[in-house]
C-alpha cells in the first residue's frame, strides 16, 4: 500500500540521466525496470540491424511488451488448467461423498 510519499529516483537509460518521482516502496522496481530496458536496448544494439536511437528504443520496448504478453498468456493458460483440475477434483469429491451417504 502506498504511503503517498514520493521520492526522486535517478535512472540512466540509453546513456541519458532521468530523475523520476515514484512512491518510495516502488523505488527498487523502478530501478530494476530501467536496468531491464537498458539491457534490452543493448541486446537490440548488438543485433546491429537497427540504426537510429529512436528505433532502438521502440524495438526494445516492443520486445519487452511481446515478452509480457507471452508471460500473461502462459499465466492465463496455467490458471485455466488449475481451474479445470480443481473442478475435476470437486466433482470426484462430490461423487465420493454421495457414495458414502448411500
Amino acid at each position: 500500500m502506498s504511503n503517498g510519499k514520493t521520492i526522486p529516483v535517478n535512472l540512466r537509460i540509453f546513456d541519458k540521466d532521468y530523475v523520476m518521482a515514484c512512491p518510495e516502496e516502488e523505488r527498487e522496481t523502478l530501478i530494476a525496470s530501467a536496468q531491464y530496458l537498458q539491457q534490452k536496448i543493448a541486446e537490440v544494439r548488438i543485433g546491429g540491424k537497427v540504426v537510429s536511437n529512436e528505433r532502438l528504443v521502440v524495438v526494445s520496448a516492443l520486445n519487452i511488451i511481446h515478452e509480457y504478453f507471452q508471460y500473461k498468456q502462459q499465466q492465463e493458460d496455467y490458471i485455466k488448467t488449475l481451474n479445470a483440475g480443481t473442478k475435476r477434483l470437486q466433482e470426484k469429491i462430490e461423487v465420493a461423498l454421495s457414495q458414502v451417504k448411500q
